[in-house]
């Protein structure tokens, strides 16, 4: 469907008989069905929150579900690049569907700006000119609590989904964590039932528990493990405690410690703005992916009043200058074109009747990735 945020402002324009520029059209690949289906829905609400807050009127969104697949997302990239001539892509929730869509796109001189999955190879020896990854790269939030957990634990068990992201997810953790791994285990994309994992670490020795199950999974995982009354102090990365899914795992979240790069509670003047005009807009609190989705597009928004994006060179600079009012407080970008970042502890609080997150620590101040050095743009 396209959803052309400004298009009455554009035919009051052509009615004038006052010049109209060319829209920038901008091609957005989300998951607006299935189990990550609220992943997707905040990165595009926050996306289009952002364009209708800045009052440009030459920009057309033109959004795709994904549903989750790989092949799908492919389709939909190659009709936006072929027939709906999009000048940007943005919008992918899941490593695995960046993977296969990303290369491609980006061979074809199309700029690719990243609101959320930052998989490995993308940051290190497959990184691309055109590719901009405006959220982190995978194994960020989850050094940030390797790097935690060494102060109060001695044996971590670890969980993740088996793809991308989830591998990354559990590289990143060891990166940083100094004590035993008490178990390592790769569980199904989109599992549901997490009885035989529990089982696994109620079995074990382990004094702490990371998991990175974002979406559905996390849902369903915190639940059960509440439920079962192991009671191993749980951790993860926001993905797996976002203001998203915080609501349908109910109490059984509260005291959880995460990391982002990101919470409602930063002080700073563009996230007080964000956070009262999403919830005037859409009644909800934003979550990380709402976050990173508006600022993805304050970036583009701050390039193309610098360059026409027709002109790549000069729009690739005015990205790379970051020049926006992040909510993040600062944001820059490495030199692979990944953002270096301060990443918070939270904790999963109640505030009235809502749960959500509150930072109480900061786990890393301007962190990189690992894998910029292997970049060679």
């Amino acid at each position: 469907m396209k959803k052309t945020l400004a298009a009455c402002a554009l035919a009051i324009l052509a009615s004038t008989g006052a010049a109209v520029a060319e829209p920038v059209k901008i091609g957005m690949i989300t998951t607006l069905s299935g189990g990550g289906a609220g992943l997707g829905i905040d990165v595009r609400d926050a996306f289009e929150l952002a364009i209708k807050k800045s009052g440009n009127a030459e920009i057309e969104i033109i959004v795709e579900d994904d549903a989750q697949k790989p092949e799908l997302a492919v389709q939909i990239a190659d009709k936006m690049v072929q027939s709906d001539k999009v000048d940007l892509l943005t919008g992918i929730i899941w490593s695995n569907l960046a993977m296969a869509v990303v290369p491609s796109v980006t061979a074809q001189d199309i700029i690719y700006l990243s609101p959320n999955a930052g998989p490995s190879p993308l940051a290190g020896a497959q990184c691309n000119k055109n590719y901009f990854n405006v959220a982190y790269q995978n194994d960020n939030f989850h050094e940030a609590m390797g790097e935690y957990a060494n102060a109060d634990y001695k044996k971590m068990f670890i969980l993740a989904p088996n793809y991308p992201a989830g591998k990354d997810s559990l590289t990143g953790f060891k990166r940083y964590y100094k004590g035993e791994i008490a178990g390592e285990v790769y569980t199904q994309l989109g599992q549901t039932d997490y009885a035989a994992e529990i089982a696994q670490i109620r079995a074990s020795d382990a004094d702490g528990v990371f998991i990175f199950l974002p979406g559905g999974m996390g849902i369903a995982f915190t639940k059960q493990y509440a439920q079962s009354g192991v009671g191993t102090p749980l951790m993860g990365p926001g993905f797996s405690f976002s203001q998203d899914v915080l609501g349908a795992i109910g109490d059984a979240a509260l005291g959880v410690r995460n990391s982002a790069s990101w919470a409602k509670d930063l002080d700073n003047a563009a996230n007080k703005d964000f956070v009262a005009a999403f919830q005037a807009e859409y009644n909800r609190l934003p979550s990380i992916y709402a976050a990173q989705a508006y600022d993805t597009a304050n970036l583009i928004l701050s390039a193309l009043a610098k360059a026409g994006v027709k002109d790549k060179d000069a729009f690739r600079a005015a990205l790379k200058e970051a020049d926006f009012a992040t909510v993040r407080g600062k944001f820059r970008f490495n030199s692979n074109q990944h953002p270096i970042q301060d990443i918070y502890v939270r904790e999963v609080v109640k505030e009235g009747d809502v749960i959500t997150n509150r930072i109480i620590g900061t786990a890393f101040t301007d962190h990189g990735d690992a894998y910029a050095k292997d970049c060679k743009i």
